[in-house]
């Protein structure tokens, strides 16, 4: 109650100090000479994380911070392993690779990686979260009916597997599959497990949860990709077939791959905190994307 307390209508003290980090950070991953983005990654996410929090507890009066910051820096935790997983599923694929991976250890790399993916939880609930302070996000969206029955998560499960397996089998054809497997397989077993599914909005037609995070990930997106661009170390892509028309280092319709891995983000979090018994307390799911 205390940290909530701090939500007034001004931006709280943790709001100012991720604009800080920002105003710091920024310039150095861009203009610093030499290796800077390996130690400014961190930091400027970090920044970025705390302001949208900041923001959206001052516009609603309470954020995923201020209502647990434990179960906040659990975020932090959570998305570090999940974005691994994505990173071998690219050693299949190729869609992107490091410029100026040759200058780290084999240990150095590891432990700089996981610190900076940390952050990408973080940054997509929290800006998702603040996207729904917004109107048309504040209410119910409409949309098509999608109920859990056993048609539809056994589908959608074994459909995942088939993904998952053309794409490791033919991953120059298949390659889509890597932002699309994960979560058609997690979203019928968080179903079966009793954890927080999307499905449990969309049986109502209301899409109000996968709107507000396919906005906030792309809001989320255009940073990760403006802040990249002049960044060193930096991630370049090699998409097959549609590597033109770059915004950034990201093919335009590159960009069309952060839909579904927002909704793959909200899948794995569900997945891993059911698993540790935190199976539906509103944390992620009415606070931040649901209508109540």
């Amino acid at each position: 109650m205390r940290v909530r307390a701090l939500c007034r209508r001004t931006l709280p003290r943790w709001g100012w100090l991720g604009l800080a980090l920002i105003a710091v950070f920024w310039p150095v991953n861009w203009l610093w000479p030499g290796l800077r983005t390996h130690l400014a990654f961190f930091p400027l996410w970090l920044g970025y994380a705390l302001l949208v929090d900041g923001l959206t507890c001052c516009r609603r009066g309470e954020s995923l911070f201020s209502r647990s910051p434990r179960r906040y820096a659990l975020l932090f935790v959570i998305s570090a392993p999940a974005w691994w997983l994505f990173e071998a599923l690219n050693l299949r694929t190729q869609n992107w690779h490091y410029l100026g991976r040759e200058h780290f250890t084999a240990l150095q790399y590891a432990v700089l990686a996981t610190l900076s993916f940390s952050t990408v939880m973080p940054a997509v609930f929290g800006t998702a979260q603040l996207v729904r302070t917004f109107r048309p996000f504040s209410r119910p969206q409409r949309g098509p009916v999608v109920r859990p029955t056993p048609s539809v998560l056994w589908g959608a499960f074994l459909a995942g597997w088939g993904m998952l397996a053309l794409l490791l089998a033919f991953p120059r054809y298949a390659f889509p599959f890597l932002w699309l497997s994960l979560y058609f397989i997690l979203e019928p077993l968080n179903a079966w497990l009793g954890f927080p599914t999307l499905l449990r909005w969309t049986q109502r037609g209301n899409w109000q949860p996968v709107y507000t995070l396919w906005v906030g990930v792309l809001v989320t997106a255009f940073f990760w990709e403006m802040w990249n661009f002049f960044s060193y170390p930096k991630w370049v892509y090699t998409v097959p077939f549609v590597n033109c028309c770059h915004i950034f280092e990201m093919p335009l319709l590159g960009y069309g791959g952060y839909l579904p891995f927002a909704l793959e983000l909200f899948a794995l979090y569900h997945f891993v905190m059911g698993l540790a018994g935190q199976r539906e307390d509103g944390y992620l799911t009415d606070s931040l994307v649901a209508d109540g």
